[in-house]
């Protein structure tokens, strides 16, 4: 089991179990879709609207899950999944090889 990274300062309808939600979350493996949905769940009813938190769960889960369908149709399909480009936004400019006119 992870150890807890309780912050005293956060909020009370994210500190109802044994473990805070967001280590749950990192302990879990989960991505962003799925992490949110498991927030939503669970302060529904503790925070705001349970109504409102139920259906942000649900939002989150249907991006996830119409996510996934399209990951499933393109592979069976043979369709490549695009591929980011290289350059990340944090890496420094490429510098044009010496001698070249670029």
């Amino acid at each position: 089991m992870a150890t807890t990274t309780t912050d005293p300062n956060g909020p009370s309808y994210y500190k109802r179990g044994s473990e805070d939600v967001w280590d749950f979350i990192r302990d879990q493996g989960l991505n962003f879709h799925l992490g949110n949905a498991i927030k939503y769940i669970c302060r529904a009813g503790y925070k705001d609207s349970k109504i409102q938190d139920l259906e942000k769960a649900i939002h989150y889960l249907k991006n996830e899950l119409d996510n996934e369908k399209d990951l499933y149709f393109r592979a069976s399909q043979g369709i490549p999944w695009p591929l980011q480009h290289k350059e990340q936004p944090w890496e420094a400019p490429k510098e044009p090889p010496e001698g070249s006119d670029s």
